[in-house]
């Protein structure tokens, strides 16, 4: 009977061992980007394999992409992923509603210009005045970075009383708008700025060191769930993973894009010129800054235009670890 107790005992601790063992390698960490230039840090981190190293093999990454912000936040909300990296726009507009979100470190600033098409007589920002301009989507940083362009010359949007249409469309589509002669302009981001001016024949209105907050203007952040946040080694690991990932971009831009075309080709099947990432890279910076004053106003021009009822981002920025990272 004696025999039969010590067996079961060691039976039960060794199932207790292997559903230890089992619960450690399900350990999950959940990342979120989108298959373009401006997500750049976190393609690196991934191809460099930057964030299996920082987190350890008892870690599992998995990964979601993301055509838009507004279904980067959607995803996030619903625990769907932990953290990434997506433009403050679509951050700030769920941010007011559920402050359960955090930015936690910079990934790029520019990457974004606006482009007039051919024939439609804009030659300044001024000649907006009556025009339709493409945006990615209502609410995008993009958006905000056009209203604050349009303000700066004393114009707005329609839909604030102004005379400026802002017209959402999809990145991919806005080169038919061009030739169809349905849009005027277009506030977009890198490679698509680029791809307007070759494909399309457009000119460059605002380069991205000129567009709205210029080479200030925060394009992509890492932001995360506050659950996420609150474990501090996850989001040591994390940011340690971007951090080498932002110094290998400045440290090798070429082959950074490199990487990123590979990247872009294994999950869309479809190859992109090299040429015309190289051109889009000159127009961004990788950074692990965030200028909290830009964002800031970002939020007081989002509440202007309607998008939330306010600008107050109180506790939206934890950049303790990243700033120690730094020193």
């Amino acid at each position: 009977m004696k025999r039969l107790l010590v067996i079961f005992i060691s039976i039960t601790l060794f199932i207790g061992i292997l559903i230890g063992c089992s619960s450690e390698e399900e350990e999950i960490v959940k990342i979120g980007y989108f298959p373009n230039l401006t997500h750049i840090a976190t393609i690196v981190g991934l191809e460099k394999g930057y964030f299996e190293t920082e987190f350890g093999e008892n870690m599992k990454i998995e990964t979601k992409t993301f055509n838009n912000g507004g279904l980067f936040m959607e995803a996030m909300q619903t625990n769907e992923i932990d953290v990434g990296t997506v433009g403050p726009g679509p951050l700030l507009n769920i941010y007011v509603k559920n402050p359960g979100f955090h930015i936690i470190s910079g990934a790029v600033n520019g990457g974004a210009v606006l482009v007039a098409a051919k024939g439609s007589g804009v030659e300044s920002l001024k000649h907006l005045d009556g025009k339709r301009v493409a945006i990615p989507v209502i609410g995008s940083t993009q958006d905000i970075m056009l209203r604050k362009a349009l303000q700066d010359v004393n114009l707005n949007a329609t839909s604030s009383g102004g005379t400026v249409e802002l017209f959402a469309a999809a990145p991919a589509e806005t080169v038919t708008l061009f030739t169809q002669e349905s849009v005027e302009a277009a506030a977009t981001q890198e490679p698509w700025g680029y791809t307007l001016e070759t494909q399309a024949d457009g000119k460059l209105l605002l380069d991205w060191d000129e567009f709205a907050w210029g080479k200030e203007s925060t394009n992509t952040v890492v932001a995360a769930t506050s659950k996420f946040v609150e474990d501090e080694e996850r989001t040591k690991s994390y940011i340690k993973a971007h951090k080498r990932a932002i110094e290998f971009i400045q440290d090798n831009p070429e082959k950074a894009q490199g990487l990123v075309i590979k990247h872009i080709k294994d999950l869309t099947g479809k190859e992109i010129d090299k040429e015309e990432i190289e051109a889009a890279f000159n127009r961004l910076e990788v950074t692990t800054n965030v200028n909290e004053q830009v964002i800031q106003e970002m939020a007081d021009i989002s509440k202007n235009a309607d998008y939330v009822d306010s600008n107050d981002i109180d506790g939206l920025f934890d950049l303790s670890i990243i700033n120690a990272l730094k020193e």
